[in-house]
């Protein structure tokens, strides 16, 4: 009786070991396809200033990108964060799939504050439990119409504003400023609305 239960105890064990090789391992994939992609920026600076979530909260269009495997063909961007209950944030992102026509699409995960960021600085989820995304509010204006949105490896560049189509001198202060922090404006997309 002692070697069946002994028997059953190392199946089990390398059933769990197996499992938990797998997920590892498609943990480590998922990682490294995020990190895919060239950096527009090889020296991503600090966000600027802090963020008051109050008042960043809210529905932002996205002006520009980089472009990223996640939001491939979409325009008609959207983000919307909501301060939540628990203390996090939660994150909306709205696209039309193939042009301003096309189906919609809808991501929805969660943010958490980094410690000591000024609220500048959030990690990302929309995988379950784990928050892999960094998003940086590397600046915005003081009245909250604009943001521009990185992360620490200059792979992904969001710029958002309140409006679908911002006032063409708007457009041309937000390119100049992305300039200014380092980015690689050629390799900016703007976004369809």
């Amino acid at each position: 009786m002692a070697d069946l239960i002994a028997r059953k105890q190392r199946r089990t064990l390398a059933i769990t070991a197996t499992v938990l090789g797998i997920c590892t391992l498609g943990l480590l994939a998922a990682c490294a396809s995020l990190a895919g992609g060239k950096s527009g920026n090889a020296n991503v600076p600090q966000p600027a200033r802090p963020v008051d979530l109050d008042r960043y909260a809210g529905r932002w269009y996205e002006f520009a990108r980089y472009e990223n495997s996640f939001e491939k063909g979409c325009e008609s961007v959207t983000a919307e964060y909501a301060k939540r209950s628990d203390g996090l944030i939660s994150v909306t992102n709205r696209c039309h799939d193939g042009g301003v026509d096309g189906p919609p699409r809808v991501s929805e995960g969660r943010a958490k504050i980094v410690p000591e960021s000024a609220n500048a600085k959030l990690k990302v989820s929309f995988f379950g439990p784990f928050y892999l995304g960094n998003y940086w509010v590397l600046d915005h204006a003081d009245d909250y119409s604009w943001s521009i949105v990185g992360e620490p490896s200059g792979r992904y560049l969001w710029i958002l504003t309140r409006v679908e189509q911002p006032a063409s001198a708007l457009r041309d202060q937000l390119i100049n400023r992305v300039a200014a922090l380092g980015y690689d404006i050629s390799m900016l997309r703007k976004t369809q609305h």
